[in-house]
């Protein structure tokens, strides 16, 4: 900057000079030396132009304006008669970037940060900025943790006055905590403080979680994590004092100490408000999550101030300022808390309107939507619209902001800005069962069919013991209502003479059902619809006599006209990794009288999560089902209920549960039964080394129970099976994976067909 400078005054010394004695009138201009910059880009800076008179003092503002635009070395200006000349040395230009060695980032990536340095193809070649950026090279390496990294530059004259940036990176091995230390630690235990912080030594899992590389964002994600630790516990003065991160001399390992001042645990002496109550104070005060003599929670004030905004906001006061304000008794160690309610202007919404949106039609948006132009603002209707929208799958971002309308003090519009994503996938994958064995699937889907919101599939998937191919489309809003319609057409072939110990049959079913949706509220919905369904029915001479015998009486053709039922209540918070919430399902189907098949099968499940702590929960969950056939009809065996395995009682061979029988080599077959109970109760964690931040990996104990009944056998406790174990759940990039191992108790030794490890890998199609 000071060679600048001085070359700067320099220029206008020498040019001062050049003009002192003799003044020109411009007749013409003419410019010697650009290269690259077209000399129309130059007179746009120059502060001069034809018939102007040139004075030292426009002569010396003329080479500072152009000098200013950092594409020239060198300005001069002279004359020749009333020509003035402006002589200029072009700076180079970044002809192409390069960088060599980069294995941690994408080149993308590394040319992104050297963009923010003012390094980039295309703009001016200046070698003060060199150093910068190698540090910033350095800096994206530092947050992955690798210390080593070495970066050197090459620069390569190119014709043009253009140069090659070659940035060659040697990144070596990236360094690993080898210690961290909480000093000033005595409330808790230093196990239990540890498993509340990402960072981590090197454990079993690291490869993964890379834990145990040091970040400086992480390190300060997890000091707040621990002041909230201790905050939430009555810990009021909690304060990190000091942190220290130190590098071996090979920087391989990274040694972290953080010095902590605990406090004494507080409690709360008195809860009072004050403000504007446009909402009759009693009912906030409920809202209040702390009571007088509670141990302080920063957690229970932030959520009970949200509660309290949450509230006003449903009336419209959805930009309220709720304060809780802190008195601080440090001898007695308690803390009085004033909330101070100011609800703010009540506003409503002017328009709601939508952007970037090319493909997906707006009304498909908009009937997602449930703020409503007119209305009063509010913040829980805005979220539900946003979360709606990202439950479509049709974006990969949606963003909403609320602006006010500019002259108005009670008016805002609401703008829902979506970034849309394909939506159409062709399929292919492969899984794996127990019982299957490995399973190939294919499909092809759009669920956002020409931008209308309705989805088409078609779906094959084959296995050792079962074939499906299906087609299905899906109208969400087949009534202006939000009614959805769903129109399936299958053809599934099932065939269990390769197990062993499950009764062999054949059946090959063709069939079609149109299902109606009706939603009642956001998380309650009613189905009900009809299909049509023909099973080819095939028997061998190992299978059970019920199976010949049906098929002898009835013939190998089943017909069924097909009524469908169901009633749906879901709370969950994640459809994936639940961590609270209720799901209940109620179905029911039934074989209209008017073909060979009349039955009826009525099935209903719920699940229960209750979270024990911030990354645990339990859930409680069952089945029943109940199946018969009326009319002098007896219910068809391929319509029984079958029990265990993933997904009912594990331990237990899948479909190997309920009423037995010999065939005629001496095999016990299990037959499936009418009647079907199950029930789980089972508690999931992270994964030890995972830490909070990957719900990727889930571990749970569980206990399993369950049975399946024929139809001459009632519900009965004592036959009741069951098993304990453990199991691993992952998300992985081939499909979610169920790993299991239960250890069968309350079993019959003789009798029960019983696995102990079980996995599936995969979602069929």
């Amino acid at each position: 900057m000071l060679l600048r400078t001085l070359l700067l005054f320099f220029w206008m010394l020498s040019s001062s000079l050049a003009f002192a004695l003799a003044p020109i009138t411009i007749q013409d201009i003419r410019v010697e030396g650009a290269q690259r910059i077209e000399p129309g880009t130059i007179f746009s800076y120059l502060p001069l132009k034809v018939g102007d008179t040139v004075t030292p003092e426009k002569a010396t503002a003329a080479i500072k304006a152009l000098y200013e635009t950092g594409f020239f070395s060198d300005v001069r200006m002279e004359s020749d008669g009333n020509i003035l000349v402006i002589k200029v040395q072009e700076r180079p230009s970044i002809a192409r970037l390069e960088i060599n060695g980069a294995k941690s980032f994408t080149k993308d990536q590394l040319k992104d940060a050297l963009k923010s340095v003012g390094i980039a193809e295309s703009r001016i070649y200046d070698k003060s900025l060199l150093d910068k950026a190698e540090k910033e090279l350095k800096r994206q390496y530092l947050g992955k943790g690798k210390y080593s990294t070495q970066v050197s530059t090459t620069v390569n004259p190119l014709p043009r006055n253009r140069v090659a940036l070659v940035f060659n990176i040697v990144e070596g091995e990236a360094a690993h905590i080898r210690e961290i230390n909480l000093v000033g630690v005595h409330a808790f235990p230093m196990k239990e403080l540890m498993d509340q912080i990402q960072l981590n030594t090197p454990n079993w899992l690291s490869w993964y979680t890379k834990n145990d590389q040091y970040s400086k964002q992480k390190l300060s994600g997890d000091l707040e994590t621990l002041r909230s630790y201790y905050q939430d516990r009555g810990y009021l003065e909690f304060a990190v004092d000091s942190t220290q991160v130190s590098i071996s001399p090979d920087k391989q390992d990274v040694f972290i100490t953080v010095n902590i001042t605990e406090g004494q645990p507080y409690r709360v002496s008195d809860i009072k408000m004050v403000g504007r109550f446009v909402v009759p104070e009693e009912e906030l005060k409920k809202l209040v999550q702390l009571k007088v003599g509670d141990i302080f929670s920063r957690e229970k004030i932030t959520n009970s101030t949200k509660a309290i905004s949450d509230r006003l906001a449903k009336d419209g006061y959805s930009f309220a300022n709720i304060n809780a304000s802190p008195e601080v008794d440090k001898e007695h160690h308690t803390a009085a808390f004033t909330f101070v309610i100011d609800p703010g202007r009540r506003v409503y919404v002017r328009h709601v309107n939508i952007y970037g949106n090319t493909t997906t039609k707006d009304e498909v948006i908009r009937r997602e939507i449930r703020q409503m132009e007119g209305a009063w603002y509010s913040v829980e209707s805005v979220n539900r619209s946003k979360e709606r929208l990202d439950r479509l799958g049709f974006f990969s971002e949606v963003t909403v902001d609320s602006p006010p309308v500019p002259g108005t003090t009670d008016q805002v519009d609401v703008n829902f800005t979506v970034v849309e994503r394909q939506t159409g996938s062709i399929q292919v994958g492969a899984g794996y069962s127990n019982a299957e064995g490995v399973i190939l699937s294919a499909g092809i889907s759009q669920t956002n069919l020409f931008g209308s919101g309705n989805s088409l599939s078609f779906g094959a998937s084959t296995g050792l013991i079962t074939r499906t191919y299906s087609i299905a489309y899906t109208d969400p809003y087949w009534s202006d209502e939000g009614t959805a319609r769903t129109i399936s057409v299958y053809d599934r072939s099932i065939d269990t003479t390769y197990l062993i110990g499950v009764s062999p049959y054949m059946t090959h079913t063709l069939g079609a059902d149109v299902t109606y949706t009706v939603p009642i509220s956001e998380v309650n919905a009613y189905s009900v619809g009809y299909g049509y369904e023909s099973t080819i029915v095939g028997v061998v001479n190992t299978s059970p006599i019920e199976y010949i015998d049906f098929v002898n009486q009835f013939g190998s053709l089943a017909r069924a006209i097909k009524v469908n039922m169901g009633y749906s209540h879901d709370t969950r918070d994640s459809i994936i990794y639940p961590m609270k919430g209720l799901s209940q399902r109620y179905g029911l189907e039934v074989g209209v009288p008017g073909e060979n098949m009349k039955y009826y099968r009525a099935t209903t499940s719920a699940q229960l999560f209750t979270p024990i702590t911030h990354d645990t929960t339990l859930s409680l969950s069952g089945q029943l089902g109940y199946a018969n056939g009326y009319g002098g009809v007896p219910l068809a065996f391929f319509k029984n209920f079958f029990g265990g395995g993933v997904g009912s009682v594990r331990g237990y061979f899948p479909g190997s549960l309920g009423p037995q029988v010999y065939d005629s080599y001496g095999n016990l077959l299990n037959l499936g039964g009418n009647k079907m109970i199950t029930g789980s109760m089972e508690y999931f964690f992270p994964l030890p080394g995972a830490k909070n931040n990957d719900k990727s990996f889930r571990l749970s104990t569980f206990i399993d129970t369950g049975n399946v009944y024929g139809a001459n056998q009632p519900f009965s406790i004592p036959q009741l099976r069951y098993s304990a174990g453990v199991a691993l759940s992952w998300y992985s990039p081939m499909g979610p994976l169920e790993f299991s191992y239960a250890a069968p108790f309350h079993y019959n030794s003789a009798t029960d067909n019983i696995e102990r490890l079980q996995f599936q890998l995969g979602n069929t199609f």
